[in-house]
């Protein structure tokens, strides 16, 4: 088992490279690597980075030297990818209300692609027939997920196509000769119970007996990682096991030997993120003390839109007294981190560390207020180098054009 960066690790990478910054550690992404590819050993299974969880270039060369494929949901993202050293046949393309230029872009870059809408899948049907074979996403109408914006499978969910609409998709497999070669479903993130899986493979084994020419099924992600200390985390080497029993119990049922596809995203990146800033000002009302920091929502806005949870700990300060905080930033809205959170005595210029920053943090970050984006750390070997500058006040008016 690795060990986890130490504050004063932390503390002169935050010296080094100025705040606000964010902080990646390559040996806790091969941990969980290793962990998955052991979880499911005894099954014929391949998995996928979902890649809009942190698309720094170099955290996808590091996922290709680690064996894994890659999951993309833009063109831009499977432009990434092959850039990045992935092979075509390692990337998996599985968008939403593109348009169908899009996928066409996608069939010249000769990529695994998804489909997961009526009209996309006859469009494509019709032009290309059996001569690229394509997966269909399903909506398995399973309402899973730690948040309702996170939740993708349930009934008013945007995403894949109805499994109450089998007969329409078989209409068009027929009609257009489509070739199918995998079934795909995403129920949503951050799922405990491994009873909402091996639900949505029992669906999908029921939809996998419609297509004779299926070669996989995918069951998407959502592996929970624990945000609080004392959260658990998805059971993946149970779940390993059960899904390698039930390929089989399928496979002696009906002749149909498929692999088995993951997209883990934040499952991989997560924990190996520290998002490290500044504390600028303390600030005492009649109510509240409030650390505000140099940083907001437009670098982390996980806390303001899904409401979540990130330790954080003051890793200037980690024996000080403990006093209760509202953590915010110079962001000129509400700009909440954090609510009456327990810290170590903060002092103005301490630097806090959020744990568990990896994913969606840097990847949602924004320009709102003008105010620049942060600079990227990758740790490995006991080593830090910059993977992204700090921006620059030029870098706002890249793209602007001054007509007047």
């Amino acid at each position: 088992m690795h060990q986890p960066l130490s504050n004063q690790q932390l503390l002169d990478i935050a010296n080094q490279y100025g705040t606000p910054l964010y902080v990646y550690h390559a040996e806790q992404i091969a941990h969980r690597a290793h962990q998955l590819k052991e979880a499911f050993k005894q099954c014929n299974a391949r998995f996928f980075y979902a890649a809009k969880a942190l698309t720094n270039i170099n955290i996808l060369k590091l996922m290709k030297s680690l064996g894994l494929s890659l999951d993309c949901v833009s063109i831009h993202e499977v432009q990434l990818g092959l850039k990045a050293g992935f092979n075509p046949s390692e990337i998996l393309y599985t968008p939403n209300c593109v348009s169908f230029n899009e996928i066409e872009e996608a069939r010249r870059l000769n990529v695994h692609i998804n489909i997961d809408n009526i009209s996309i899948l006859e469009q494509f049907g019709n032009k290309y027939g059996n001569t690229y074979p394509v997966c269909i996403r399903l909506n398995p109408h399973i309402m899973a997920g730690g948040n309702f914006k996170i939740s993708t499978g349930h009934i008013d969910s945007k995403f894949g196509i109805s499994i109450h609409q089998m007969r329409h998709i078989e209409r068009i497999v027929k009609t257009t000769r489509l070739h199918v070669k995998g079934l795909h479903m995403h129920t949503g993130s951050e799922i405990k119970d491994v009873n909402v899986f091996l639900a949505g493979l029992d669906i999908m084994f029921e939809m996998a007996r419609h297509f004779d020419t299926l070669e996989f099924i995918d069951m998407g992600s959502g592996f929970k990682v624990p945000y609080h200390v004392d959260e658990d985390e998805t059971n993946v080497h149970l779940l390993g096991n059960q899904v390698a029993e039930a390929l089989h119990t399928f496979e002696n049922e009906t002749g149909k030997k498929l692999e088995v596809w993951f997209e883990p995203g934040k499952f991989l990146v997560s924990e190996c993120g520290y998002f490290l800033v500044k504390a600028n000002i303390i600030k005492q009302t009649t109510a509240t003390v409030f650390v505000g920091v140099n940083s907001g929502f437009n670098h982390l806005i996980r806390p303001m839109f899904y409401d979540s949870y990130h330790h954080i700990v003051n890793i200037s300060n980690p024996e000080g007294p403990e006093r209760i905080y509202t953590v915010v930033g110079n962001i000129c809205e509400t700009d909440t981190f954090a609510w009456d959170r327990k810290l170590p005595e903060v002092r103005e210029g301490d630097v806090l560390a959020f744990m568990n920053a990896g994913a969606y943090g840097f990847e949602m970050s924004s320009h709102f207020n003008s105010r620049l984006k942060p600079a990227e750390v990758l740790v490995m070997n006991g080593h830090s180098v910059l993977i992204r500058s700090r921006e620059t006040f030029e870098d706002l008016l890249k793209n602007q054009i001054e007509v007047l």
